[in-house]
């Protein structure tokens, strides 16, 4: 019963600091140009095929931890669906955080893969932690920020690449894994 009312706390907690309604292409817009300060995300944004974008995701845990955000999904400029990613965490952590994220899709097979319906990222996905201030700063999430980035670190994989800029608080914990995403085209 304990962990049940702690699990409805979280997620309360959680969807307040991430909207759930559709989203907003001018937050969108500028949470991009935010990333875009960094060569790291220029080099992705100038070659995508597309790209999916999350103003603010907001992550909180006590063991059991949650994240939620919304955010939209863009080709050639223009906004083709909104998106919503969920995660559920279990194991040592601790805190909250809120934070954006933007994943760059390679090629028409890799957004397929992501528009095609529930789609999630496995353990072995990684995102590079891109911090606004510096130009070319990235790292490994979970990492301390380096201007030393190798090329392995910032290539596709699967056809997809994460980048995550935080916004604010502190949380021991940083993972992909369990990510799920869902898309509804813009009718």
């Amino acid at each position: 019963m304990f962990i049940r009312a702690l699990l409805i706390g979280l997620f309360s907690c959680v969807a307040c600091l991430s909207p759930a309604i559709a989203s907003d292409v001018k937050k969108d817009q500028a949470t991009v140009d935010e990333f875009l300060r960094s060569d790291v995300a220029k080099k992705f944004h100038d070659s995508a095929y597309a790209y999916a974008v999350f103003p603010t995701i907001g992550k909180g845990g006590i063991g059991i931890g949650g994240a939620h955000g919304s955010g939209g999904v863009y080709q050639g400029g223009k906004k083709i669906g909104d998106t919503k990613m969920t995660q559920v965490t279990v194991g040592f952590q601790l805190g909250g955080q809120a934070y954006s994220q933007i994943i760059y899709f390679e090629d028409k097979r890799a957004l397929d893969d992501f528009t095609g319906g529930n789609f999630e990222f496995g353990a072995q996905a990684t995102a590079i932690a891109i911090t606004s201030s510096a130009g070319a700063s990235a790292g490994t999430e979970g990492a301390s920020a380096s201007a030393n980035t190798t090329q392995a670190e910032t290539d596709y994989y699967k056809g997809m690449i994460v980048l995550t800029m935080g916004k604010g608080g502190l949380m021991y914990e940083a993972s992909l894994g369990g990510q799920k995403y869902s898309y509804t085209p813009v009718k």
